[in-house]
C-alpha cells in the first residue's frame, strides 16, 4: 500500500516555524548557487556578444589576448591578398587593423582602473552594427579624437563628450559616446588606429585585424587558403565571437571554483538544518507511523513519505531563492576582466540551464537531509511506535 501524497502536504504546513527557517535556508543557499552561475554567465555572454557572427578576427598564435599580439604591415598587406574576404562598394576590403592598449583612468567611485582603448579603422563600425553612436559624434581619421562606450562614460570621470584625456604623451578629445547592445566593447574607448600607433610608438603594426567574409558560412574556406600562405604561419585566424568567448574562460571558471566553493560549504548548513526538521517530524508523528504501519503500509512507503516531504521543503526553497536571484539581471557589475586586465562591465544573466541546476541542487539537499530520518522512520517498531502514545 503507498501512503496517499495529501497526507505529505497535510504535514508539510503542520510545524510552520521549522519548516520556514529550513525553506530560508536552503533558499539562501540556492540564490548564492543561482548568482554564481548568473554573474559567470554574465561574463560569457557579454564577450560572445562583443564578437560578430560574420566576422572573424586574426591575432599571434602566441598571444593570450589581443594586447599581446602584433601584426606586421607586411603580414597584414599579406592577408588581405587572401580571397573570401567582404568588400566595399568600392571595392576596398571591409576590414580594420586594430590596435589595443591599455591606459588608467580615475573612476568616479575612486581610485584607479585599468581601461581598453582600441585604435580602429572607420570600416569598424560598419563590421560591428550594434555599435552606435548616441551622443555626438564619430571621431576624425588622422585626429586625436576618441568615442568612448557607454560604461565608460558611466563609470569614468572625463569621458563626458567634450572632456579631454591624457594618454600616450598627448591629448585626446571625447567626441561622441556609443552604446554596443551590451556587449565588452561598452567598456572600451575608440579611436583611430593610426593616431593610437603613433603615440605609443607601434608604427610597426597592428595587435589584430577583422574583417568580414564574402559568406557567413565561409570560414572553412578561408582557412584553408590562409593555411596555404606560409607567410602567415605565426598567425591564426578565428571566428570573431569564438574569439571573444575564449576571453572569458578564465574569469568565469575563477568565478565558478570560488564561488561553487563558498556554496557548497552553505549547503552543509542547510542540509543539516533540512536533516533536523525532519528528524523533529519523525519523533512527532511516532504514533503515526505506528498507525500507518499498523494499518499495512509497507516500510518503503514510510520512507518514500517522509523523503517526499523532505524534498517538498527543499524544492519550496529552491524555487523561492531562484526567484530572488532572478532579480539579480537588473544588477552590473564593473570588475578587472582576467583575459585584457581591463575594466569590464557585464551584467548577471539567467538561463535555462542555470535553472535546471538550482532546482537539482535543492532537489540533492533535499535527498541528503532527509534520507536519514526517513530511514528511521521505516525502522520503527509497529509495538513501541504505538506505546509511545
Amino acid at each position: 500500500m503507498k501512503i496517499p501524497f495529501k497526507y505529505t502536504l497535510r504535514n508539510f504546513g503542520s510545524r510552520k516555524l521549522t519548516t520556514s527557517i529550513t525553506i530560508a535556508g536552503i533558499a539562501m543557499v540556492v540564490f548564492v548557487f543561482s548568482a554564481v552561475l548568473m554573474l559567470a554567465f554574465g561574463v560569457e555572454k557579454t564577450l560572445v556578444a562583443t564578437g560578430s557572427p560574420d566576422n572573424v578576427i586574426i591575432a599571434r598564435k602566441a598571444a593570450n589576448g589581443e594586447i599581446s599580439s602584433i601584426i606586421l604591415r607586411g603580414d597584414y598587406n599579406t592577408v588581405l591578398t587572401l580571397p573570401h574576404i567582404a568588400r566595399l562598394p568600392d571595392g576596398r576590403p571591409l576590414v580594420s587593423g586594430e590596435t589595443v592598449v591599455i591606459i588608467n583612468l580615475h573612476k568616479r567611485t575612486g581610485g584607479l582602473s585599468n581601461v581598453t582603448v582600441r585604435g580602429v579603422a572607420q570600416e569598424a563600425f560598419t563590421l560591428r552594427p550594434r555599435v552606435k553612436i548616441i551622443e555626438g559624434r564619430t571621431f576624425n581619421s588622422g585626429s586625436r579624437e576618441i568615442v568612448v562606450g557607454a560604461s565608460i562614460a558611466k563609470n569614468f570621470e572625463e569621458s563626458e563628450v567634450g572632456k579631454t584625456v591624457k594618454f600616450g604623451g598627448d591629448i585626446w578629445t571625447v567626441v561622441g559616446r556609443f552604446d554596443a547592445g551590451g556587449s565588452g566593447f561598452d567598456s572600451e574607448m575608440w579611436g583611430d588606429s593610426e593616431q593610437l600607433q603613433d603615440a605609443f610608438n607601434r608604427q610597426g603594426g597592428y595587435s589584430t585585424m577583422t574583417f568580414r567574409l564574402e559568406n557567413p558560412n565561409g570560414f572553412a574556406a578561408f582557412k584553408e587558403a590562409f593555411d596555404g600562405e606560409p607567410r602567415l604561419q605565426q598567425f591564426e585566424p578565428k571566428p570573431e565571437q569564438r574569439f571573444f568567448a575564449e576571453q572569458s574562460e578564465g574569469m568565469s571558471l575563477f568565478i565558478r571554483i570560488v564561488g561553487i566553493f563558498i556554496t557548497v560549504v552553505f549547503s552543509f548548513g542547510a542540509t543539516i538544518g533540512a536533516m533536523i526538521t525532519m528528524y523533529a517530524a519523525v519523533a512527532n508523528r511516532t504514533v503515526e507511523v505506528g498507525t500507518l504501519r499498523a494499518l499495512g503500509f509497507r516500510r518503503r512507503s514510510v520512507m518514500n513519505a517522509f523523503l517526499v516531504e523532505s524534498i517538498a521543503i527543499a524544492m519550496a526553497g529552491g524555487v523561492i531563492g531562484l526567484f530572488l536571484a532572478s532579480f539579480l539581471q537588473f544588477f552590473s557589475i564593473s570588475t578587472l576582466n582576467f583575459g585584457s586586465f581591463s575594466e569590464l562591465e557585464f551584467s548577471f544573466a539567467l538561463s535555462p540551464s542555470i535553472i535546471g541546476w538550482s532546482l537539482f541542487f535543492s532537489l540533492m539537499m533535499g535527498l541528503l537531509g532527509g534520507f536519514l530520518p526517513a530511514a528511521r522512520a521505516a525502522r520503527l517498531n509497529i509495538v513501541n511506535a504505538l506505546r509511545a502514545s
